[in-house]
């Protein structure tokens, strides 16, 4: 049987075919990796979202890392931004100075900033946080009972912004830019 239509044919190189199957085989593996670890995978730029904005999450009562208990600001009709971290993070280390300088220059009224140390050990966690003039208060949560019960993070740092009804207005996956969390409290002020 021959070919009726005439149109040239074009054989692929074997370098372009080589490139071709590379390149599928790394969108697939970065597929696998987000599904395996929980974090989203984006295109063309969009913000990731999450599942939890719009919905109302439940209060918590952690242990606080230096002292007493932290309590979900929801619980007492108070808009809150909950930071997740962890003191062997590397994104963590960086974000979280730069946080702390933030909060401590800028009152932030009624919002309630608390920061939610996930999977680690006490003295790692107050370290960390002195050295990172830490001056909010922060829960410590070892076991991912608030980090992953509630919140369903498998990685940190993550951002949450909850309003004083208790319903996720925004989640920030990563370390969280200074303008994303102004911005962020102002919504949660509006």
């Amino acid at each position: 049987m021959s070919d009726t239509t005439n149109s040239p044919r074009r054989r692929l190189s074997p370098k372009s075919l080589y490139i071709g199957i590379g390149s599928a085989v790394a969108i697939i593996a970065i597929v696998v990796v987000s599904i395996v670890t929980g974090s989203p995978v984006t295109g063309s730029g969009d913000e990731p979202t999450s599942n939890l904005v719009g919905t109302s999450v439940a209060t918590f009562s952690l242990s606080g890392l230096k002292s007493g208990t932290v309590v979900a600001p929801w619980k007492n009709h108070h808009a809150a931004v909950l930071i997740f971290f962890a003191s062997s993070c590397p994104p963590c280390q960086g974000e979280m100075p730069k946080v702390a300088k933030y909060l401590r220059d800028h009152n932030e009224g009624s919002i309630h900033v608390i920061g939610i140390d996930a999977n680690d050990e006490r003295g790692a966690a107050k370290s960390f946080v002195k050295r990172s003039g830490v001056a909010f208060p922060v829960a410590f949560d070892p076991n991912d009972t608030v980090t992953t019960g509630i919140f369903k993070f498998s990685t940190v740092p993550e951002t949450a912004f909850v309003s004083a009804k208790g319903v996720v207005t925004q989640i920030y996956f990563g370390a969280i830019p200074k303008n994303t969390l102004v911005k962020g409290i102002a919504a949660l002020r509006a």
